[in-house]
């Protein structure tokens, strides 16, 4: 049974590339039983329509799927949850697309090793700030980093209960961002401040990680006295 979505995204199509992935694939669940449109681009686009028509019965929304390139196309709000091994490639081939498009990268640049996760060096500073710097024409907001891909995906967990970071220069677009976070139940996006802050954020995944490992648990964040 889907919701309808607040007023600033109504009409909008969220498009989430790499949305075959747990992360991505969790986003897309919780936006469309928001009531609001969405398209899973994946780089194979016939998993892309498979996991589109599970989510569309489990959530009672309208989901497509198809390739990365398609659903960039087709997104007003373009959401990056790709491996951080693709990153760089994928927006380099997308630029062209995504120009004057809002785009939401929620990747974080994470190493792993014997003793957990651990966070990599960015040459521009961060996944967000290396996705400005791919596409100049695009507005491009950080957020999403930190949130539980398995509650994402759990159709048993009513609320997620954690708090989004979001992170940009533009202020209109860090509001409605926060919009799209609030529309998942449990959620409250927050903003979080200028994208040369994202690489902190982004970092704190790790951290989440080596808690969840010790407690056994799935751990977000919340920003208190606001």
């Amino acid at each position: 049974m889907t919701d309808l979505p607040p007023e600033s995204l109504a009409g909008k199509t969220i498009a989430v590339l790499g949305g075959t992935g747990p992360q991505g694939r969790g986003l897309a669940r919780r936006f469309a039983a928001a009531g609001l449109t969405v398209v899973i681009g994946s780089r194979d686009p016939e998993r892309a329509a498979d996991t589109a028509t599970e989510l569309a019965r489990a959530t009672g929304g309208m989901v497509s799927g198809t390739d990365n390139t398609d659903a960039a196309v087709a997104g007003d709000i373009v959401v990056i949850a790709v491996p951080w091994q693709g990153h760089a490639d994928l927006l380099k081939g997308l630029a062209t697309k995504l120009a004057g498009k809002l785009v939401v990268d929620c990747v974080n640049p994470l190493g792993f090793d014997k003793q957990g996760a651990y966070a990599l060096t960015v040459e521009e500073g961060s996944a967000a700030q290396q996705a400005q710097a791919l596409l100049p024409d695009s507005t491009v907001v950080g957020a999403f980093h930190n949130v539980s891909a398995v509650k994402l995906d759990d159709p048993e967990t009513a609320s997620v209960d954690t708090d989004v970071l979001v992170l940009a220069d533009v202020r209109q677009a860090s509001d409605l961002v926060q919009e799209l976070a609030s529309c998942i139940p449990g959620v409250r996006g927050v903003y979080g401040g200028r994208l040369r802050n994202a690489h902190q954020v982004e970092a704190l995944t790790a951290n989440l990680i080596s808690v969840n490992r010790r407690y056994k648990a799935h751990a977000g964040i919340r920003i208190t006295d606001i």
